[in-house]
């Protein structure tokens, strides 16, 4: 019975597998550019091709690198005679136009090979996290964790594309997986295996260095486990013995991390980054940093010494890979600090918002991931309630709390990761996307399915919930089917749905760019059916493809022959539209004024200057669009409403007739 279970385990990791990749590699393709790939694939590629790190040091390389692999296989051009390169520091966006679209490269082939490297890391981290719950729930379980990533409508979205969030994901579970044997076991072997696992952990984002205080705390609470297990009481003499030998381990491990991965990573991309130019473009980048240089003869301040210390090891040969990487740190916790203007609940601002990781999460979500949640915190409070039965008994309370995070030691390690990541979410200031989750999201679908097994075997109506467990899985696939193809915008139904997301909040959320192909098909459509005499406002004598555009306003002979268009995303407007399009922006005016009569809003665009604002944000009134709010009334009166289209192309770009 074993047998044949783990045999259609097996096959049901291989279709999901094959469902995630074909899904995302057409969606590689129907995809326009987003807005972080424009900086991240010419970065990726200057690395592999130059052996260069001038670009985009706030990120670490690995998933960059992996998407400038296939583009050594096309022969790419790359503008390295240009000022860009040669003298401006770490012009990442204007290099990524040159490159992508204006060097004569086959653009689409070379967005479609870079988002080879995402999908790679995405199918791997699929693997993976079926291995790891497998060891955990065994192989029929382990499908559901699986399923959940493999099908998410979010990790489908965000797996195609050359940004670090999936490579962090990757990156924390399999640290934290080779960590947690290494904590149960800490042999020679364990040390290296869980030393290369955090090299490769910091190679993916600056967030994992959240591992280091992480894994601390783990140390502590097996130290705690030991020193209380081995014997009838605590002894200071017994935990200070253990924490030695594991801390002492620990240690060797970070330096493994380090020594065989990270340096030697960067060591090799920055092998050909002169070294003079690695201290000036370090200099400026920190030149604000923490309030700036020391004054000669004065003691730096805590922070500042991290600035100084980076830019002495930057002009050091021996320590300039390791000063890259400070680099990327220091940049990572500067801009953390300082916020970003955005879209959230009604209200544009340049602070973060406390509510805006927990809300955000509870309207992207899938409504079947939510309760499949909530069930699993049910069973984990029963399972809590009934402690003495996992404990031996006539033990003490802290022996008995003890004992009961040690035989759950797993579980207890994954959700504390969630907590403190979580934490850290909050309080930032930086609100900029849903995806800066991702490295929780495995291991909260880990513990759903730990939660959910451990119930199925010890609770008595378990049969009830295998049928209530069945139906959330088919609701969540179907769910998953129905928003095809606009996953990044993919809110549940709660908050709307997909079409309404934008309300409630923008950026890499909703509207990152990805739709600009979509608007390039919805206007070769549109002018057909324009051409053909077709009364859209009727429906009367339209072609079954114009069927779309009743109610539009189409008239015979009405074409969109040129419009106006303020986008947010990484495509270059000219590249797709030539002449016919023309980059727009609200203190332009009304486009009318230069005989233009279409204007194509993204969704990042029209909020950012039409909402309110709060927090002391300012805005001009000329940046407010006020004359089409004037004259176009709102879609409605609820939150996040805006000024009625006439068009859409995909989910984030509103097209308006200007009569």
């Amino acid at each position: 019975m074993n047998k044949i279970l783990e045999k259609w385990s097996a096959w049901g990791l291989l279709a999901i597998l094959l469902i995630s990749a074909s899904v995302m590699l057409v969606l590689a393709r129907a995809d326009s550019l987003t807005m972080d790939e424009l900086a991240h694939i010419p970065s990726g590629y200057s690395y592999v091709r130059y052996l260069d790190y001038r670009l985009n040091p706030e990120h670490p390389p690995l998933l960059k690198a992996l998407s400038g692999i296939p583009l050594l296989f096309m022969d790419a051009r790359f503008p390295t005679e240009s000022s860009k390169w040669t003298s401006e520091i770490n012009a990442q966006w204007d290099l990524g136009r040159m490159f992508i679209f204006e060097s004569g490269n086959n653009s689409p082939l070379l967005i479609f090979l870079a988002r080879l490297g995402p999908i790679f890391l995405t199918l791997l981290l699929i693997w993976f996290i079926y291995r790891w719950s497998k060891e955990m729930v065994g192989g029929k379980w382990a499908l559901l964790p699986t399923f959940l990533i493999g099908l998410s409508p979010n990790f489908l979205s965000h797996g195609h594309y050359v940004t670090t969030d999936i490579a962090a994901a990757l990156g924390i579970a399999v640290a934290t997986y080779f960590f947690l044997h290494f904590l149960a076991n800490p042999s020679g072997k364990n040390v290296f295996f869980a030393g290369l696992a955090f090299g490769l952990a910091q190679l993916s984002k600056f967030s994992a260095v959240l591992l280091l205080p992480y894994f601390v705390i783990l140390i502590i609470l097996k130290v705690l486990n030991l020193s209380i297990a081995q014997g009838e009481g605590f002894s200071w003499k017994r935990f200070f013995s253990i924490s030695y030998s594991y801390f002492g381990r620990t240690v060797i491990l970070f330096v493994t991390g380090f020594v065989l991965l990270v340096y030697p990573v960067y060591g090799l991309f920055t092998y050909n980054y002169p070294i003079e130019e690695q201290v000036t473009d370090t200099t400026s980048t920190l030149r604000s940093f923490a309030n700036g240089p020391t004054p000669p003869g004065k003691i730096c301040q805590p922070t500042r010494c991290l600035a100084d210390m980076t830019i002495w090891m930057s002009g050091n040969r021996i320590t300039r890979p390791l000063a890259e990487y400070s680099l990327g740190v220091l940049m990572v916790m500067q801009r953390s600090a300082g916020g970003n203007n955005n879209y959230f609940m009604g209200h544009v601002s340049a602070s973060g918002s406390h509510a805006y990781f927990p809300l955000v999460y509870l309207m992207k979500e899938s409504l079947p991931v939510l309760l499949l949640i909530l069930g699993a915190v049910v069973f984990g409070i029963w399972r809590m309630k009934n402690i003495r039965k996992e404990v031996p008994q006539n033990t003490g309370f802290w022996r008995k709390i003890f004992a009961w995070i040690d035989n759950n030691f797993t579980e207890n390690a994954l959700l504390l990761f969630v907590v403190l990541y979580w934490l850290y979410s909050i309080r930032s200031p930086l609100n900029i996307g849903f995806r800066h989750l991702f490295p929780t999201l495995p291991f909260i679908y880990l513990l759903i399915a730990s939660s959910w097994q451990r119930h199925h075997l010890t609770h008595p109506a378990a049969k009830t919930s295998r049928y209530v467990l069945a139906i959330l899985i088919v609701w969540f696939g179907l769910e998953t089917a129905y928003a095809y193809p606009s996953y990044l915008s993919y809110f549940n139904p709660v908050a709307g749905g997909t079409s309404n997301g934008y309300r409630y909040v923008t950026d890499s959320n909703y509207d990152w760019g990805q739709d600009l192909l979509r608007l390039k098909n919805v206007i070769v459509e549109y002018n057909h059916c324009a051409q053909t005499k077709c009364d859209a406002n009727l429906g009367v004598g339209c072609p079954s493809s114009c069927k779309q555009f009743i109610g539009s306003g189409i008239k015979h002979g009405e074409q969109i022959d040129k419009f106006a268009i303020d986008y947010f995303g990484g495509s270059h407007i000219p590249y797709y539209f030539g002449d016919k399009a023309v980059s727009w922006w609200s203190s332009k005016g009304d486009p009318r004024a230069e005989g233009i009569h279409w204007l194509v809003l993204a969704a990042n665009s029209i909020q950012g200057s039409i909402q309110p604002t709060i927090n002391n944000f300012e805005r001009k009134p000329e940046d407010e669009y006020r004359w089409l709010t004037s004259e176009r009334p709102l879609t409605d009166s609820g939150m996040g409403a805006i000024p009625k289209w006439d068009l859409r192309a995909g989910t984030s770009l509103f097209i308006y007739h200007l009569p």
